[in-house]
């Protein structure tokens, strides 16, 4: 098995196809990259901008260049000596006739070949389709609605019609068929098939069955046994029935092929022991990375401010909490309407009897709200000794304030079996967190946005020097560590902007006085007006940054859910929030000292972040762009094109240092996998320590360097060495 030494993930799609793939070959050969990472390359929904809504994972997308192209761009990076890793989505498929298997359920219901295959409650009744900009007489009394051979028809929706005989009335049609079409705000409490988080439009997929395993790892397994891909990442392990089963047959089906899974660890929490992974994909590192360069002193100052401009006194648990509760009230009704009927299931046999629905409600919804990880892993095989302590844990928080724990307990006792109630309250719970913490509680509980990021908590922003040293150590080889991803919040260059306002708080101030003081800010709030300069902050200088902060300000207070909705938004208060970052950003065209001061210590940062990357045991996965400096926000902001050519002849100090570093890290390859590491901070600065057989690898940055002054020096027995300094490299 081949760890990587680097990697580099490109997103395809979007204009980036196997053949511009090709073409940047010769561009990561020298720059020292060891493996290519792709994001999905299989068949997607038309138009797909990211590759997740798989249609068929038995064939490679067409439009990227179809297996062809792909084998291609395989030899061509075997030729360059730079392997690849492929990114694999088991836990769903698109939710679209566009897929052939779903197409084929539509058609044959119950009877379909595939029926098997998707995580359908068929007990309840024909499959729900979401679909329908309307209630279904209103779509109906329009004359929207006809039939087309044997495909029902809306517009460019077309639904294949059950075979048979069809009656006349378009009314019988529909109500004979394996499926039931409904305005789609019914998703709320009418779905019949599992979600991806509360994306209606991707469907569960049941790779716990090993006759599905088969079916949609066919392709992926082909790969690996031709010598096409040397690596698997897999997506969204949490959302999986038995992940750890999963990774036994993956494992074993491909023995020799480090796997990656996508799994957010919360707290201390690490990987169950006994999965046969390389390790996760790395946000613990990102987040270990912003709490070690956060300034401890400046962020109590920065709290305090923040709470007189915000007029907020809760603390980031009961923010989460509110949270929570408002994903389970609306965004995940279904999913707790339909664990409430499996826990009602799972204790119709106690002698006591069911208890009723406003206790099973009350008890479902305190357990969801408790669990303070993504999930628990009871398997088939039971609960282990981890996961009773968990859940036990979970049970005493759940029933803090209720009028009785009787049910609760009951539920826990419930959950420490393998029934479908534990199975299903497992992959809802991290649907839960997900929701109620990165897309709502992120948006609203704003004090310091670099550590509202995925994989942190926002409250624990800073990290002590033991605790550094000690994660750092627990590193393995084999991890990965990334900075910046498709997903992450803040691009890495912007997270580190945020930091810098921890080092300088008083200036962040200035800032946000005198963005209060604009005349557009007279109907903003103070936390939004406190958000909207830190996201300005992250992006002032970007390529057309003032349209990519206005089109983030409306996905940020939507997500929010406070005043606007995705699916009610307020213009009024959105437009008012725009003008203002509008204005923000227009009037730092006349670089106040203030920014000035933020931007300078925040290039030292970058420079210090990188550097501890680098380091980190383990290798750095490097997200497209940001061998550069690259600014941006949340999804899709941090999707956008990036250009080729610039970053082939990039010479600013970030683009340097990261192909010296890349080298260093490919000739020193044998240092890095053995040397201690340990972090150290004191009144003059910070610096991350490598250090084997009298030679020592130190990345340090002074409390108050100007930008670019990041050190990387190398100490070796012979007194040979290599430093990084200014950006400049000098070797003696």
């Amino acid at each position: 098995m081949t760890i990587p030494n680097s990697t580099y993930r490109l997103q395809l799609r979007n204009g980036v196809d196997f053949a511009t793939a090709q073409g940047l070959l010769p561009y990561l050969r020298d720059m020292a990259i060891s493996h290519l990472y792709l994001s999905p390359i299989f068949a997607a929904q038309p138009g797909s901008t990211h590759g997740y809504d798989v249609t068929d994972p038995t064939a490679i997308e067409a439009e990227l260049g179809g297996r062809d192209g792909f084998e291609a761009l395989a030899h061509a990076a075997r030729d360059a000596g730079i392997g690849i890793i492929i990114d694999i989505v088991p836990n769903h498929t698109a939710f679209s006739p566009h897929n052939p298997w779903l197409h084929d359920v539509l058609r044959h219901g119950r009877n379909s070949t595939y029926a098997s295959a998707f995580d359908i409650d068929w007990d309840a009744g024909p499959l729900v389709l979401p679909f329908l900009p309307d209630p279904f007489e209103i779509v109906m009394e329009r004359g929207d609605f006809a039939v087309e051979g044997d495909e029902w028809v809306m517009g460019d929706l077309r639904l294949p019609l059950a075979p048979g005989p069809r009656a006349s009335n378009l009314r019988d049609v529909h109500a004979t068929q394996n499926w039931r079409l409904v305005h789609y705000e019914r998703e709320r409490d009418s779905i019949t098939h599992r979600r991806f988080f509360n994306v209606t439009g991707l469907i569960g997929m049941r790779v716990e069955r090993q006759d599905v395993f088969d079916l949609t790892h066919s392709l992926i397994l082909d790969l690996v046994r031709q010598g096409l891909v040397q690596g698997l990442r897999v997506d969204h392990i949490d959302g999986l029935v038995d992940p750890a089963g999963y990774l036994d047959r993956l494992h074993a089906a491909a023995p020799d092929t480090p796997i990656w899974v996508e799994k957010i660890l919360v707290g201390d929490e690490v990987l169950p022991p006994e999965w046969p992974v390389a390790g996760t994909t790395g946000y613990e590192a990102a987040r270990l990375y912003a709490r070690a360069l956060t300034d401890a002193r400046g962020l109590h100052d920065l709290d305090r401010l923040w709470r007189d401009a915000s007029d907020i006194d809760e603390g980031f648990p009961d923010a989460l909490r509110a949270a929570k509760h408002d994903i389970l009230d609306n965004e995940l009704a279904a999913e707790r309407r339909q664990l409430i009927a499996l826990a009602r299931d799972a204790l119709s046999a106690r002698p006591e009897g069911t208890p009723g629905p406003e206790w099973l409600r009350e008890a479902v919804t305190a357990l969801l709200v408790a669990m303070p990880r993504y999930r628990s892993y009871v398997a088939p095989g039971g609960v282990g000794d981890a996961d009773r302590d968990l859940l036990r844990q979970v049970a005493d928080h759940a029933a803090r304030g209720l009028r009785s724990r009787t049910v609760i307990d009951a539920l826990t006792d419930a959950l420490m079996t393998p029934c479908a109630f534990t199975q299903r309250f497992q992959q809802v719970s991290g649907a839960l967190l997900a929701k109620a913490q990165e897309d709502t509680a992120g948006f609203r509980w704003t004090r310091y946005l670099a550590a509202n990021e995925v994989g942190a908590e926002p409250d624990e922003a800073t990290i002590t020097d033991d605790r550094a040293t000690a994660f750092l150590r627990a590193r393995a080889s084999s991890e990965m560590n990334l900075t910046s991803t498709h997903d992450t919040k803040r691009s890495e260059d912007s997270r580190m902007r945020l930091v810098a306002i921890s080092h300088l708080p008083q200036e962040f101030m200035q800032l946000y006085r005198a963005a209060a003081a604009l005349p557009q800010a007279v109907d903003v709030p103070g936390r939004r007006i406190w958000y909207g300069v830190q996201s300005a902050l992250a992006i002032h200088g970007a390529p057309d940054a003032d349209a990519r902060l206005c089109a983030h300000l409306e996905k940020a207070m939507r997500e929010a859910k406070l005043r606007s909705f995705w699916t009610n938004p307020d213009e009024l208060a959105e437009g008012q929030a725009k003008a203002l970052t509008s204005a923000v950003l227009d009037s730092w065209r006349d670089a106040p000292p203030a920014l000035e001061q933020l931007l300078a210590r925040a290039d030292a940062l970058v420079l210090m972040q990188l550097l501890m990357k680098m380091l980190t045991p383990g290798f750095p996965d490097i997200y497209r762009g940001t061998e550069s400096q690259l600014l941006a926000l949340t999804d899709p902001d941090n999707r956008h094109p990036v250009d080729w050519d610039a970053l082939r002849g990039a010479t600013d100090t970030k683009a340097r240092w990261t192909r010296d570093l890349l080298h260093l890290r490919r000739d020193r390859a044998a240092f890095l996998k053995d040397a201690d590491v340990r972090l150290e901070r004191d009144e003059n600065g910070m610096r991350m320590i490598r250090s084997l057989d009298g030679r020592t690898l130190t990345a340090c940055m002074a409390r108050e360097m100007p930008a670019g002054d990041a050190i990387l020096s190398w100490q070796g027995q012979n007194g040979d060495v290599i430093a990084l300094i200014e950006g400049s490299a000098a070797t003696g």
